[in-house]
């Protein structure tokens, strides 16, 4: 804890990416296993994830900063709420124009600008999307311990990049698995796979320095983040999760998830 607290705010955010990068191209590696999980495994996994990530939305995000808007000349709701508004708008944006297509659905179904790109890529960049608000939240998280807000703890960011890091397993092998069945290779499937991760790292440090540079939009940046993982979660991933009909082990792979995150945030944070 002694070294992550001399180091910058900037390189820890960076050090937790890679860390949940990591998870992703673990979980993608598992398409070099003999025998690749169900789909009744998928959907349970898949719930889990939605599940830390809606836990981590409130306990990791928008209650320190409703906290820190506590005092203020305007209501501590105020830019909680426009925050939060303006990230989910933000993934809407991204998801209107982007080219992407959701896990488990045809090629026919592909959202953002019509092109002719090829199923793996439009895959991989759906999970890309859904990576970007996990990677913000993370950098916002460190960034607040560095801006020395008192309701921001490094524990509590660590809490935060864990549980990113363990709902990451299963969303690699939610992607590799599914290129490999469609014929792709075990190599090309893994690749495909960890490399929806990546994002995290980038949208991490941008969300760190963003509010190293700008300490009085924290609040806002918190809630921001908040809002970009709930509009992935709501518009994404809980409905891939019920496609498949398994929509019992999915929606328990949800309280599973949300519960694990709320233990390690309140218990670490």
């Amino acid at each position: 804890m002694d070294v992550l607290l001399s180091i910058h705010p900037v390189g820890q955010a960076f050090l937790a990416s890679l860390f949940t990068w990591g998870m992703t191209a673990c979980g993608a590696g598992t398409v070099y296993l003999g025998r690749n999980p169900g789909r009744k495994t998928l959907d349970a996994m898949l719930g889990f994830a939605a599940g830390v990530m809606i836990a981590a939305s409130y306990w990791s995000l928008l209650a320190p900063a409703l906290a820190m808007g506590e005092g203020k000349a305007f209501p501590a709701w105020l830019p909680v709420a426009f925050g939060f508004l303006c990230g989910g708008a933000f993934l809407r944006l991204i998801d209107n124009f982007l080219p992407h297509l959701h896990l488990n659905f045809p090629r026919s179904e592909a959202e953002g600008i019509p092109t002719r790109w090829r199923r793996s890529t439009l895959l991989v960049l759906a999970i890309t999307l859904h990576n970007i608000p996990e990677g913000l939240a993370i950098g916002v998280a460190f960034g607040a311990v560095g801006a020395g807000f008192s309701d921001a703890s490094l524990s509590g960011a660590i809490a935060l990049a864990l549980g990113i890091g363990i709902q990451n397993f299963p969303e690699g092998m939610a992607v590799s698995v599914p290129l490999f069945r469609d014929g792709l290779t075990r190599r090309r499937s893994f690749m495909a796979g960890q490399l929806s991760g990546v994002v995290e790292i980038f949208a991490a440090v941008l969300g760190a320095a963003l509010v190293v540079a700008a300490e009085p939009l924290l609040p806002m940046a918190l809630s921001f983040a908040a809002g970009a993982m709930i509009f992935v979660v709501v518009e994404e991933v809980i409905p891939e999760s019920q496609r498949g009909g398994n929509t019992d082990i999915a929606t328990l792979g949800v309280m599973i998830g949300f519960t694990l995150m709320m233990i390690l945030d309140v218990a670490l944070g």
